[in-house]
């Protein structure tokens, strides 16, 4: 209880304006404004939960970038840019693009034609009820788990920033954002976090910008870094590993091209319901394939305002940030903290509140995204298909909002689990180990192979979720010097270098189960799996559209501009 009351004894760097207190206020209001004006839209079903599917790809496109930019993103990244330099640009290029490019072009078409609400929705119609009801339950932990994340994000700004008491800057915004979701659902979400993505942008480009006429532009920053971290190479992305020794994070180019890039982001983008819902929303199957492509355009361009401002940090802090602890000695910070510390050094009044806005609707977008996606995969995937299956659907709506409410109140509870790692990224990146890396070998080998059996696919599942959290365990709690260069190859693997390796060997296991216990199981007959699977689906296709509005065209210029982008800062 001490501890806990020792943390609300801070000392705030900078104070509000009445200007700054003014659109603090407004932006509240508005959200607010927003959500009770469309629960009128929300009647049905399909409106709470996929917005009547009735967005238009540039809306969804937008709500699927703005659904993962949250606080949670500009807080976790730039302070894992601080500890891990641009490499942690990876998760932002390698790590979204070929991911979201391949949800457009391949997976959309399953997920829309089969008229799926969520993942484990997809996963019902292609395997049954024991792997749609394992992935639910999974899913629904995780939500939680992030909420609360996002939660211990916006209390970490209030704190350095402002001096705020965590319980109050918790409870506020949390509330908040659990009213305008119960009302409007999923409308309210997307319309919001459109919002709040031009909100975002707009204040949190004040600090690379001032930060960059401060040191002199790209040049002058590198020369700073290099000055103050010696022997160190923190601007290079892929030059230094070719050895697990020469970079920041212990790592080497395979766990990044396998574990991040062919297993975890392709798991998140493509199987994580927070984004898959927002794509689900769209009018027709060529907004929904168009949307993740659109959205991949403006992912390339988020790392100047979440990793340049740690890249900064490096160059201007004048002291030098620790891995976050329950009890950080006083005037330290940790590398959570790089982003509030670098707002109260750039912004006067005004601009602290427009860069306080921003920050609060990045909070707002990612629990808006969280609860959203808890209500209805709670609805619809736990509550309707075990515990009651006859009610109208205005019950189920009703059901949807309350246990927004009721899973709002219990992630709170878990924000203070994150303080046990030195950043919100090493946290955030072992959860998708345990939940999201096993979920995608599960369903991608039931959209690509028709022969996989219902037992294979709830097994698979079942045996990656195991080992990843077996692993976990045992690199971080157990013997950490005895398991780490086993799972992760090198004694050397920081956080996030274990965590691409555990994705990795738990997608692994997954696939290998699955194989193995379909060899020995009876598969479905080919009928009952049109529209499931690739090769059983009568695919639309775009022949009457022209070549710009074609999916395949801009999804292949979005991998043309990546490949551009690794040789610049290679």
């Amino acid at each position: 209880m001490s501890l806990t009351l020792a943390m609300f004894e801070t000392t705030r760097l900078v104070r509000l304006s009445g200007v700054d207190l003014a659109i603090i206020v407004f932006y509240f209001g508005l959200v607010l404004v927003i959500g009770f004006y469309l629960k009128r839209f929300a009647k049905t079903g399909e409106d709470f939960f996929l917005a009547g599917r009735e967005m238009t790809a540039w809306v969804a496109g937008l709500a699927f970038v703005s659904a993962n930019l949250g606080s949670l993103e500009l807080l976790g990244w730039a302070g894992s840019a601080y500890q891990y330099g641009i490499m942690a640009a990876h998760w932002y290029w390698v790590g979204a693009i070929p991911a979201m490019v391949f949800l457009g072009i391949v997976m959309m078409p399953f997920y829309y034609i089969s008229k799926t609400h969520s993942v484990p929705g997809y996963l019902k119609l292609r395997y049954g009820s024991e792997a749609s009801g394992l992935s639910a339950i999974t899913f629904a932990v995780m939500t939680i788990l992030m909420s609360g994340v996002n939660m211990y994000a916006m209390a970490v700004v209030m704190k350095v920033v402002l001096g705020w008491d965590i319980n109050f800057s918790i409870w506020v915004s949390s509330l908040t954002v659990g009213v305008y979701v119960a009302a409007g659902g999923l409308f309210s979400a997307i319309f919001n976090e459109v919002l709040q993505f031009f909100l975002i942008w707009f204040g949190a480009l004040l600090i690379p910008i001032l930060g960059m006429i401060e040191t002199g532009g790209w040049s002058g920053m590198v020369a700073r870094i290099h000055q103050n971290f010696p022997g160190q190479d923190f601007t290079h992305m892929w030059a230094p590993m070719g050895s697990f020794a020469n970079n920041p994070m212990g790592i080497n180019w395979i766990g990044i091209v396998f574990g991040l890039g062919a297993v975890q982001s392709m798991g998140y983008w493509t199987t994580d319901f927070l984004v898959v819902q927002r794509v689900l929303s769209a009018k027709d199957i060529r907004s929904a394939k168009m949307a993740p492509i659109i959205g991949s355009f403006f992912k390339m361009a988020v790392p100047l305002i979440v990793i340049l401002p740690g890249l900064l940090g490096l160059a201007v802090l004048p002291m030098h940030l620790v891995p976050n602890a329950p009890n950080l000695a006083p005037g330290q910070h940790s590398y959570n903290e790089v982003l509030p510390l670098m707002l109260a050094r750039y912004c006067g009044p005004g601009l602290l509140g427009l860069g306080i806005t921003a920050l609060v609707a990045g909070f707002m977008a990612g629990m808006a995204g969280n609860v959203s996606a808890f209500a209805t995969v709670w609805t619809y995937d736990i509550y309707r298909p075990f515990l009651n299956k006859t009610a109208p659907d205005k019950h189920y709506v009703s059901m949807g909002r309350w246990c927004t409410l009721i899973g709002l109140i219990v992630s709170i509870g878990t924000a203070y689990l994150v303080m046990g790692f030195a950043s919100i990224m090493d946290y955030v990146q072992a959860l998708f180990g345990f939940f999201i890396a096993p979920l995608f070998g599960t369903v991608l080998l039931g959209m690509l192979w028709k022969r996989v059996t219902r037992w294979a696919g709830f097994l698979g599942l079942l045996a990656g979720t195991i080992s990843s959290v077996t692993m976990f365990v045992l690199m971080q709690k157990v013997d950490p010097q005895k398991w780490v260069p086993i799972f992760a190859r090198s004694p050397l693997a920081k956080g996030l270098a274990q965590d691409m390796y555990q994705s990795l060997w738990s997608c692994v296991t997954c696939v290998v189960v699955t194989v193995l216990v379909t060899l020995v199981t009876r598969p479905k007959p080919d009928e009952e799996l049109v529209g499931l699977v690739y090769s059983l689906t009568p695919l639309a296709q775009e022949e009457h559209t022209s070549i710009w509005h074609r999916p395949i065209v801009w999804g292949v210029s979005a991998l043309v501009l990546l490949v551009i982008l690794q040789i610049i800062f290679w």
